[in-house]
């Protein structure tokens, strides 16, 4: 099934139209992965929720696996612009938004990493990419990799943590609570030989090749 772009007085330019059509793509997979779970999400499925041909979402996305990774995906780009010095903080400010209500879609997708393990890989390699790549090239140093893995990991398990497991005293602790508790592993993990009032720019968003 293709889908017939409406006509326009001014045609929109090919690479923005397929940036939203790959926006609804993702926008497709998240409600069907976050509802039907893993294993009952098709390409097929995606592909009819978002009017587009199962093969545009191969030709984008590559595999099931790729699609979820995309599809749970956390852009870091624009946590990591901004006073290194302040890094850890926007860290901690994202995850306090995440604790302020429970994200059921985000939940979702997290049932289906940890009970299967093509979900897991495909998490794995978007968390190495916005993780390792992004954030820990915002840390810099020969650990700086290491140091975001560290971060994440931290991250994910507060999220788990609170919301799947219920843990005492997580589950109904303050948010402000948990990331004042969690500032100064957060600043210990990013603060390393940073230069006080050295600003990191933006850089321009990498799109797929289409």
């Amino acid at each position: 099934m293709k889908t017939v772009e409406p006509a326009s007085e001014f045609p929109v330019p090919r690479d923005e139209r397929r940036q939203h059509t790959q926006e609804r793509i993702l926008c497709a997979a998240r409600e069907l992965f976050s509802r039907s779970g893993y294993d009952r999400t098709t390409i097929r499925a995606v592909a009819a929720a978002a009017k587009v041909d199962p093969a545009l979402v191969m030709h984008y996305f590559g595999s099931k696996e790729e699609l979820f990774g995309e599809a749970i995906r956390v852009d870091m780009e624009d946590v990591v612009v901004g006073p290194e010095e302040e890094l850890a903080d926007r860290l901690l400010s994202k995850l306090g938004d995440k604790l302020e209500a429970e994200p059921d879609a985000q939940l979702a997708l997290l049932r289906s990493m940890l009970t299967h393990p093509q979900a897991a890989e495909g998490v794995r390699r978007a968390l190495a990419r916005e993780c390792g790549q992004v954030v820990g090239s915002a840390i810099g140093g020969a650990e700086g990799a290491l140091r975001a893995g560290l971060l994440s990991a931290t991250t994910i398990g507060v999220i788990v943590g609170r919301y799947l497991l219920q843990l005492d005293g997580l589950k109904d602790a303050d948010p402000k609570e948990i990331t004042d508790l969690l500032r100064p592993s957060f600043h210990s993990l990013v603060d390393h030989g940073v230069e006080p009032k050295k600003t990191r720019a933006p850089r321009s968003k990498r799109r797929r090749a289409g």
